[in-house]
């Protein structure tokens, strides 16, 4: 799978990588596993739900959200735009760039992934879901939902009661598993949610450059 980042409604290509191969799971090995149990946990903006691996962009743009895809110049500014559902993907490719806007100072950064055909931007899948919350205000905070909770809310306390099977420490709390990764970073006065992400596991090599 090949890892692009979207610019300008069209694809400037970034990085690429190989499919990683696949290990195959030792004979031996017991049916009681030490990888964590793997749950699908929604997000919501103002109770629109938005499912990493399932939810797609024409879906976002249906509800009404504001949708923007960027650009860097010349003189290295970041410019948006509106993203482009007709503008076509290529297959097996995961591409950055993307953002979901709430209000003028909190969003999400996101990522798409496609199959093995070609599709409109609009038909992919959101991959990934990144939101960092230090600059807003509460009810700001309150259109965005992590599991029904209102983020406003989420104290590293809470989401310890929440989310018993994730591990961490004050300051961060984190599960990575064969099908989804969450992480959630606590802010060390108030120990309130300042940032977290989901992410649907795709076989991306990372490493590899073009």
């Amino acid at each position: 799978m090949v890892k692009r980042v979207l610019k300008t409604g069209m694809i400037l290509l970034a990085a690429a990588a190989l499919l990683s191969g696949c290990s195959g799971k030792s004979g031996k090995e017991e049916t009681t596993s030490a990888e964590p149990a793997q749950v699908l946990y929604p997000v919501a903006i103002d109770g629109k739900e938005i499912l990493v691996g399932e939810t797609t962009v024409q879906t976002l743009l249906d509800q009404g959200m504001n949708v923007t895809v960027s650009e860097m110049t010349e003189d290295k500014q970041i410019n948006q735009y509106e993203i482009d559902p007709e503008a076509e993907l290529e297959p097996n490719t995961y591409y950055t760039g993307g953002s979901i806007w709430v209000t003028d100072s909190i969003f999400a950064h996101i990522s798409l992934v496609t199959d093995e055909k070609a599709v409109r931007m609009g038909d992919a899948v959101i991959a990934r879901l990144e939101f960092s919350l230090v600059s807003g205000e509460e009810s700001e905070l309150k259109r965005i939902t992590f599991h029904g909770v209102p983020v406003s809310e989420m104290s590293r306390e809470k989401a310890g009661e929440m989310f018993p099977d994730f591990s961490g420490d004050d300051y961060m709390w984190l599960q990575k598993g064969e099908d989804y990764e969450y992480f959630m970073s606590f802010d060390p006065t108030d120990h309130m949610l300042s940032s977290f992400s989901l992410e649907k596991e795709y076989d991306v090599d990372w490493s590899s450059e073009e």
